[in-house]
């Protein structure tokens, strides 16, 4: 796990889909989830959070990519926050709101 993004907006953090130190497949942040890895973005004032993996992974991995090569001096954050928003909108449908602890 590793966090790649935190502005006043958003939390990005990604999952590895490594193995744990003794081998066993690597703790999920959703239990019943097989740990492939991904990432999960966490909506500050929404307090939604959402996992994405597989192809919608690669997707997001790619177009934050994308961004940082057109922006040599920088991705302005606004940019970055504007392109996570747009996959927050899943995570806008009914579920159980995130608790801050």
């Amino acid at each position: 796990m590793q966090m790649l993004y935190n502005s006043d907006s958003f939390v990005v953090v990604q999952f590895d889909g490594a193995t744990a130190t003794d081998g066993t497949p690597a703790a999920h942040p959703h239990p019943g989830v097989a740990a492939r890895g991904g990432f999960e973005i966490v909506d500050k004032f929404a307090r939604k959070e959402i996992f994405l993996q597989g192809a919608l992974a690669d997707r997001f991995q790619q177009g934050v990519q994308a961004l940082v090569q057109d922006s040599p001096g920088g991705v302005n954050p606004e940019t970055l926050d504007d392109y996570i928003a747009g996959f927050t909108v899943m995570a806008l449908m009914p579920q159980s709101p995130l608790t801050l602890h």
